[in-house]
């Protein structure tokens, strides 16, 4: 019961940050030309879009195959494409909990210990993060000084200054903090056999051991061309349908594919903010950076914005709904026997 009132009011936190968001995005906007330029835009363009993220997410789906089979595991693509859209349903209500979920909806449709597989997810987390890196290094050094400006002021610079000054004005609790963390660790390390004796100590030393073993499938995968190729054409899927929405209006059609790229890359930061699927801060974001780039007027950034980021929502819900009861349907004892 505690449990769930606990769910529920971070349900309503991330949800009234994301509301808060929404509402610096459209404040003082003209909604008779927001509904206009809705209304006159070429729908065409966000199915190609929406095509271009099946295909990421099928090849998103297959790359966690790769890192899976080290385990000594084989799911099929299917059920493992199911649970990926499964996750992301799930972050649709709480963000970065569709990590876990996805780990939970293929662990029972395959059988498999969730533990590891999180494991793996972390190091698929982290190449994305890599690779989105890399993606804004090159972006940096080819796009010129006028992209990079605006990183540096609207991104980099007030999120080093509140850094700092939450470090600068608490450093006694930092400190206190970070005493206590390496006491704890040093504690747990030496006490570990008497602590294994606690049940809830006995989980989290199974989850860690569970969590390393995934952790290690890096290093002993055997088809690693091909992972990077997925890799690759993951984020060449999300680069295109990030692209071609721009297409959908007359106002934006003049970004190119470079400055799309740009988009993604400051998207997919506005994407890693505490609230459900980036809401208000890529609406936000992404329509400044187009001001910034194009001089678009913040009106059809905004269409853009809603028509991107809203036909990925209305997509992951519809495919991650079917998912999920495909995931969690109970079967009838018939179709069990007819498996046996």
């Amino acid at each position: 019961m505690r449990k769930g009132i606990l769910q529920v009011l971070k349900f309503l936190v991330f949800l009234s940050a994301g509301i808060i968001l929404l509402w610096l995005s459209f404040r003082n906007i003209d909604f008779k030309s927001l509904a206009d330029g809705l209304r006159e835009a070429n729908y065409a363009w966000i199915l190609l879009s929406l095509a271009f993220s099946f295909i990421a997410y099928v090849s998103r789906a297959r790359r966690w195959i790769l890192l899976i089979r080290p385990l000594g595991h084989n799911p099929s693509l299917i059920n493992t494409f199911h649970a990926v859209m499964t996750g992301y349903l799930a972050n649709l209500a709480l963000p970065r909990v569709g990590e876990l979920t996805r780990c939970i909806a293929l662990g029972k449709k395959e059988k498999m210990p969730v533990d590891q597989l999180f494991g793996t997810v972390v190091i698929e987390r982290t190449i994305d993060l890599i690779s989105l890196l890399v993606i804004m290094v090159i972006m940096l050094l080819s796009s010129g000084d006028a992209i990079a400006g605006f990183l540096r002021e609207s991104i980099f610079i007030p999120l080093q200054n509140k850094v700092f000054s939450a470090i600068g004005s608490t450093w006694i609790l930092w400190s206190v903090l970070a005493i206590l963390g390496v006491i704890s660790l040093i504690s747990l390390i030496r006490y570990r056999k008497n602590l294994r004796k606690i049940r809830i100590f006995a989980k989290v030393f199974d989850l860690a051991r569970g969590v390393i073993h995934g952790l290690k499938t890096i290093t002993t995968l055997k088809r690693k061309m091909e992972f990077i190729f997925l890799t690759v054409l993951i984020w060449i899927n999300y680069a295109l349908m990030t692209w071609v929405v721009v297409f959908a209006l007359e106002n934006t059609s003049q970004v190119t594919l470079g400055e799309s790229i740009f988009l993604l890359v400051i998207g997919g930061l506005a994407m890693s903010a505490p609230v459900q699927s980036g809401l208000g801060a890529y609406h936000y974001i992404i329509s400044r950076g187009l001001a910034f780039l194009e001089g678009i007027r913040i009106e059809d950034g905004l269409v853009y914005a809603i028509l991107t980021h809203e036909s990925q929502l209305l997509l992951i819900a519809i495919v991650g709904t079917v998912s999920f009861f495909i995931i969690f349907r109970k079967r009838s004892p018939a179709a069990d026997a007819v498996d046996i």
